[in-house]
């Protein structure tokens, strides 16, 4: 992260993100040149009813404490949603917490360990920064990228065969990096956050765009499309579930569906039982 998007998050968002409005969304005539894609200062301010010298000091960091009201006001001009709304507030209202505050390692708890190991589906435990920290032999089998060591941000920016196996690789990618984005807030001076960033940054012009854009988002549950190199094309659901601070997530198949069988036989082949 360069330096003055790490001490003034709150301004590098606030300009990132009116930079991604267009006048006509804002409702304001879009005639003329203009020097700054999106919105200019003072029209944000203007549609936000706080003067242009307020704006300016919010988005050059020389205040960092608006109220709740400006906040929304903000939020609503800048046309985002619930939880990037929250996450414009958390910026300004960050979480007190000791000045050099030790991360401590993420470790994955034995119990979860039996329960990859019983789990009759592709599962594994990830942490914050998307790092796979466990995974049972069908995750594997699933993706190669799905072990110990990896880092699916990483794997899903810089290694081909992980672009090609996500049927929408340019969805895949701009959700992870939102996410990415989300989860680091609270741990925006993680070692382990900063070190990524700058990785990424320097290895991928797709991570770097994205990342410019400050998009944050909730990788939830959902369903995904993939397309596996032996059985081909399988569709999923994910389920992610936060525990002693990491995370488990499982993807599973519709049963008696054409992917449930894929599953199966992918079970078959790395010698573990699937669920039925």
């Amino acid at each position: 992260m360069a330096d003055d998007a790490r001490t003034n998050r709150l301004g590098a968002y606030l300009k990132a993100r009116r930079g991604l409005v267009t006048p006509e969304q804002a409702g304001i005539p879009g005639g003329g040149v203009r020097r700054v894609p999106g919105l200019r200062r003072e029209e944000v301010a203007m549609l936000a009813g706080i003067s242009s010298d307020y704006y300016l000091r919010l988005e050059r960091g020389r205040d960092t404490h608006p109220s709740s009201q400006v906040l929304d006001a903000l939020a609503r001009v800048l046309r985002l949603d619930e939880t990037e709304r929250r996450y414009l507030h958390d910026l300004a209202e960050p979480r007190p917490r000791p000045r050099r505050r030790h991360t401590p390692p993420e470790r994955v708890p034995p119990r979860l360990h039996h329960l990859l190991d019983a789990v009759g589906v592709p599962a594994f435990v990830e942490g914050r920064a998307f790092d796979v920290l466990a995974a049972n032999d069908l995750a594997t089998a699933l993706s190669p990228r799905l072990r110990p060591g990896q880092n699916r941000l990483r794997s899903l920016l810089l290694d081909p065969e992980e672009q090609a196996f996500q049927k929408d690789w340019t969805a895949s990618a701009a959700g992870f990096v939102a996410a990415f984005r989300e989860q680091a807030g609270a741990h925006a001076d993680d070692p382990r956050v900063v070190e990524l960033v700058g990785e990424l940054s320097l290895a991928s012009g797709r991570f770097r765009e994205l990342w410019a854009r400050h998009d944050v988002r909730v990788l939830e549950g959902g369903t995904t499309t993939m397309v596996h190199p032996v059985v081909g094309e399988l569709r999923l659901h994910r389920d992610k579930l936060p525990v002693d601070g990491v995370i488990l997530v499982l993807y599973y198949a519709d049963a008696g569906s054409d992917s449930a069988e894929k599953l199966a036989l992918l079970a078959s082949l790395a010698g573990s039982p699937a669920e039925p």
